[in-house]
């Protein structure tokens, strides 16, 4: 079934938001930290819904969690609410399970606010021509050092040919993501991102260039970086 938006299958978004981002050095889980008026959740969902594919959001919060239902965004009717787990991978099947209708699902993570108009349409179009989907990614323009084990030093130099930065969003069929992180979960695999999951499985996910600003808040000083990004966006589009 298609969905309003015209040639576009069904796709919901699901965002887990269950984590405390202890990297912050924050009381205040990282997802309600705020740039101007709006925490990063709500400038997060708020650009997932920029795309007219994006009728539906699915939020994933920790059981402990009592900031959500102050916000503005709970009282919007395209937003439901679910209970995440401890592991992102529990917090993605959580919300998996809230969107069985839909045909495919898009990963968002909860504090990257500054996704581009343009990635998030590129992306998308993965419906129209793939059965496994991607996700979006940055090329390794920095050279990358491989530590020695426990020890603050270098072992040696990884070749940054073909290394690619993730990102989200992340696109998958439904029904594939959930399998694939059912199976990966219950032998034990290292699950990091949803890609890793179908990876595991044997599937290779595309990689969709997008934009590097297209960053997540993971330390205080990201924070300003990401509200001078946002700034940039949101101007760029009201031009």
């Amino acid at each position: 079934m298609s969905n309003s938006a015209g040639s576009f299958p069904d796709i919901i978004a699901v965002v887990p938001a269950a984590g405390i981002g202890s990297r912050m050095l924050s009381e205040c889980p990282k997802q309600y930290l705020k740039i101007g008026q709006q925490t990063l959740l709500e400038h997060s969902v708020a650009r997932l819904f920029a795309h007219p594919a994006i009728s539906r959001v699915i939020v994933a919060l920790s059981p402990d969690d009592t900031q959500f239902q102050q916000l503005p965004l709970a009282q919007d009717a395209r937003v439901t609410a679910v209970i995440g787990g401890k592991l992102r991978a529990d917090s993605v099947l959580a919300g998996l399970k809230a969107a069985r209708q839909a045909e495919w699902v898009l990963v968002h993570d909860a504090a990257r606010p500054c996704l581009d108009a343009g990635d998030l349409a590129k992306l998308l179009a993965l419906t129209h021509t793939s059965r496994v989907g991607g996700i979006l990614a940055a090329p390794v323009r920095d050279t990358m050092k491989r530590g020695e084990p426990g020890k603050p030093a270098i072992a040696h130099t990884v070749e940054r040919e073909d290394l690619w930065h993730a990102l989200t969003p992340q696109l998958f069929p439904l029904e594939l993501l959930h399998d694939c992180l059912h199976r990966a979960l219950a032998e034990g695999a290292n699950i990091t991102d949803e890609a890793s999951a179908l990876e595991y499985c044997g599937y290779h996910p595309q990689l969709v260039a997008g934009r590097s600003d297209n960053i997540k808040v993971t330390r205080p000083e990201d924070l300003a970086l990401a509200a001078f990004y946002l700034t940039q966006l949101t101007g760029k589009e009201s031009a």
